[in-house]
C-alpha cells in the first residue's frame, strides 16, 4: 500500500485538503468585509481576466451591462429549478427585484473578490491534478480513482454554484448550500487522505463510533445554525444599522445558534474522555476539543464585541477545520483491531 505513488498522492490530497481550508478562510474573509459582488459577473471580473484597477476603466453603463448579463443567468437558474420542482424558490427570485441592484465600483472588494477566485482555481487545479494522479492507480485501488473523481465532479459543481451565488447577487441561501459544497469537498478529501494512509487504526467500541457520529452530526447542525445567525446578520448589515447593535437585532436563530454551542462543547468533552480509552496517543483528540473550545471562544468574542470583521472568518474556518478532524478520527475508528494506532 505504501508505495512512492501512493506516498504522493497522499502528501497531493493533503496539500490540498490544506488549500481548500485556505479558500474557505478566504470566502470568510470576502463575506465579513462585504466584498461578494466586488466582481458582479463569473467567471471574468468587470468583463476582463484582470480587474480594473479604478472605475474610469470601465464603460459608462457598467451597471446596465452587468445587470444584463446577471440577468440572463438568472433567467437559467430559475429554469433549472422550476424544472426540478422548485417553483416558490424560482418565484422568489424571479420576483425579488433586490437581486437586480448594482453596487458602485470598489476598488478593494473587488480584488478582495479577484483573490478569492484566484484561490479557487489553485484549488480546482490541484484537484484535477488528484484525479490524474489517481488514473494509474484505478485498478489496485479502484476507491482512490472514484472518490478522486467524485472530488473533480464536486469543484465542477461549486464553481457552477458560485457563477450563480454572484448572479444572484448573493442570495442567502445559495451561500449556505456554497459552503455545505465546500464542506462536501472536505470530506472527499479527508476519506482519500485515510485511503491512502498505512494501515493503522484505532480499537474502539460500535457505541464509541456511534457516540462520534452523533458528535458530528451536532457539529453538522451548529455549522447551519450558524449560517441562519451569518443571514440575518447580512440583512441587518444590508439595512445600514451599526455593528455594535447586530446582536441586539438577532431573534430566535442567535439564541439557538448560542444556546446549543454548549450542547456540542459538553458533547465533545465526552467524547475525548471515551477516546482516552482507545489511542495510544491522543493528539488529534486533543487537537479537536482545542478547535472545539476556539470556535466557542470566537463566538463569544464577536456576539460581546460587536462581531469583529477578522474574527468570523476564523471562526468559520475552525468549525470547518473540527469537521475535517471529527471525520479523520471517525475513519481510523475500527472496530475488533487489536493493534492501536499513534495518530
Amino acid at each position: 500500500m505504501d508505495s512512492q505513488a501512493i506516498r504522493q498522492f497522499r502528501k497531493l490530497s493533503f496539500t490540498t485538503l490544506i488549500a481548500v481550508y485556505i479558500l474557505i478562510l478566504v470566502g470568510g474573509i470576502v463575506r465579513s468585509s462585504g466584498s461578494g459582488m466586488g466582481c458582479p459577473d463569473w467567471p471574468k471580473c468587470f468583463g476582463s481576466w484582470i480587474p480594473p484597477t479604478n472605475a474610469k476603466q470601465l464603460p459608462e453603463n457598467y451597471k446596465e451591462l452587468n445587470a444584463a448579463f446577471r440577468e440572463k443567468k438568472n433567467q437559467k437558474f430559475i429554469k433549472y429549478l422550476r424544472a426540478l420542482g422548485f417553483t416558490g424558490t424560482a418565484d422568489k427570485i424571479a420576483n425579488d427585484k433586490s437581486i437586480q441592484a448594482e453596487a458602485d465600483f470598489n476598488l478593494t472588494k473587488t480584488w478582495i473578490e479577484y483573490i478569492n477566485r484566484l484561490v479557487g482555481v489553485v484549488i480546482g487545479l490541484l484537484i484535477a491534478g488528484l484525479f490524474w494522479r489517481s488514473i494509474p492507480l484505478r485498478k489496485q485501488h479502484p476507491a482512490i480513482f472514484f472518490f478522486s473523481l467524485g472530488v473533480l465532479i464536486a469543484v465542477i459543481v461549486q464553481g457552477w454554484f458560485g457563477s450563480l451565488v454572484v448572479s444572484t447577487n448573493l442570495t442567502t441561501w445559495t451561500i449556505t448550500v456554497h459552503m455545505f459544497l465546500a464542506l462536501l469537498m472536505v470530506g472527499l478529501l479527508v476519506y482519500l487522505f485515510r485511503l491512502t494512509e498505512p494501515d493503522k487504526y484505532c480499537q474502539a467500541s460500535f457505541a464509541t463510533r456511534l457516540f462520534l457520529a452523533a458528535c458530528m452530526a451536532t457539529l453538522l447542525i451548529q455549522i447551519y445554525l450558524g449560517t441562519q445567525v451569518r443571514e440575518s446578520i447580512d440583512r441587518i448589515a444590508g439595512a445600514g444599522l451599526a455593528r455594535d447593535s447586530w446582536i441586539s437585532q438577532l431573534g430566535l436563530e442567535f439564541v439557538m445558534h448560542r444556546s446549543f454551542s454548549w450542547v456540542v462543547l459538553i458533547l465533545h468533552l465526552v467524547l475525548m474522555i471515551k477516546l482516552r480509552k482507545t489511542t495510544a496517543d491522543n493528539v488529534l483528540s486533543i487537537a479537536l476539543i482545542v478547535i472545539i473550545l476556539g470556535t466557542l471562544l470566537t463566538g463569544v468574542v464577536m456576539a460581546y464585541g460587536s462581531v469583529p470583521a477578522f474574527l468570523q472568518p476564523v471562526h468559520l474556518v475552525m468549525a470547518t477545520g473540527a469537521f475535517g478532524v471529527q471525520l479523520l478520527l471517525f475513519f481510523r475508528l475500527k472496530s475488533g483491531q487489536k493493534e492501536l494506532f499513534i495518530i
